[in-house]
């Protein structure tokens, strides 16, 4: 199938026992067993539930993979695969990731004997440091949060299979529409579908990919053990808003460029990072890797940050918000808001500064948008 068949059919097939089209929520907590120890599939609902089923057969489908794990955020998906360390693990981590994972990393997984290095895996020349340190991990994103650096995920899976070493791509920004890591050589490919999966702003959710079946098998464990799986409404919801993928990637994609090429003709922009534009330092990389620039446009505004609060707080369309990937705008001010938790030496060293601030651009008219940054803009002027 297509993708956008699989999208709406695969894993959605109708109930079959009353034949609706759009299958029920399990909305239950625990099942009738036939007698103890024998089910009909399903005993607990931590441990499994036909909701979740549902999305991870639609999941595994469109990431290209044979396995797919749903949890309750993308932090827990974060988890689940963190979980699988060991006291002595090492990671060697991009140096511009999402601040909750490396909050996750420094202040959670460090107290258990965790250790972990940051390295700009967009520069070829660090790439023998994951050959030196043969690390348990090697973990990155593409497009990285908030600076939308593009990492070479096939050469970086290459070096890392050479040596056994896992590699694990979070896949939020690009999307399975966009990018499928697995296969590109990504042994894990995870994602937050509370952003473009889910579309809607309305619920959380993560999700792990793998080909490997041992892989797999933890991150069952950690769903049942860790207790991390999903309510069956949010898998519903996100299961309702994975149908769309499509054609709001597509709306992002064309909105955001158009939107990105705006900003760099604005002389308070000192640089403007969309993966499409020909001035993005990997825009060759992103057009080879990637089949679209997806949704989030990364602006460093000549401003103090002062003079950044004050136009943040002056948009009528755009919500000033965390979060991602909705039908609607956000904007948000990474250093203050999403990566607040990094120390801001380590912030501004990857270049998170004080003018940064990233828009996710939503599926409204463009020029509408265009014109809510110029009214904003002119409160600064």
């Amino acid at each position: 199938m297509q993708f956008e068949t699989a999208a709406i059919h695969l894993g959605q097939e109708p109930d079959t026992l009353t034949g609706a089209v759009t299958p029920p929520i399990y909305a239950t907590s625990t099942f009738a067993q036939i007698e103890p120890g024998v089910t009909r599939g399903f005993d607990y609902t931590r441990s499994g539930n036909p909701s979740f089923t549902r999305l991870e057969t639609t999941l595994a489908a469109l990431e290209h993979a044979s396995h797919a794990t749903i949890f309750g955020s993308g932090m827990a998906a974060i988890t689940a695969v963190l979980s699988t360390l060991e006291s002595g693990s090492h990671v060697i981590a991009e140096e511009n990731i999402y601040g909750c994972t490396y909050r996750i990393l420094a202040k959670v997984f460090a107290r258990f004997g965790v250790t972990v290095e940051y390295v700009d895996f967009s520069d070829p020349a660090n790439y023998p440091a994951i050959t030196r340190r043969r690390p348990d991990f090697v973990w990155i994103e593409s497009p990285t949060n908030p600076l939308l650096k593009i990492i070479d995920i096939a050469a970086i899976a290459d070096v890392c299979h050479a040596i056994g070493t896992t590699l694990v791509v979070d896949n939020t920004f690009a999307s399975p529409y966009f990018q499928r890591p697995l296969n590109l050589g990504a042994d894990i490919s995870l994602a937050s579908t509370t952003k473009y999966i889910n579309g809607h702003s309305d619920c959380l959710g993560g999700v792990v990919c793998t080909n490997s079946p041992e892989w797999h098998q933890k991150m069952v464990f950690a769903q049942k053990a860790i207790g991390l799986n999903p309510s069956p409404f949010d898998a519903w919801l996100i299961a309702r808003g994975v149908k769309t993928l499509a054609v709001r990637m597509r709306q992002h994609h064309t909105n955001a460029l158009r939107f990105a090429e705006h900003l760099e003709t604005l002389p308070i922009c000192r640089t403007v990072r969309y993966p499409w534009l020909p001035s993005h330092p990997q825009h060759q990389l992103a057009t080879r890797q990637m089949s679209g620039g997806s949704g989030i446009v990364t602006v460093d505004f000549a401003v103090s940050l002062e003079q950044a609060r004050h136009f943040l707080g002056k948009f009528t369309i755009f919500a000033l918000a965390e979060s991602l990937g909705g039908v609607e705008s956000l904007v948000c001010h990474p250093a203050s808001m999403t990566h607040a938790s990094i120390p801001r030496e380590a912030r501004e060293k990857v270049g998170i500064g004080d003018g940064l601030v990233r828009f996710s651009i939503g599926i409204e008219a463009v020029d509408d948008l265009i014109a809510d940054l110029t009214q904003a803009l002119a409160t600064i002027a």
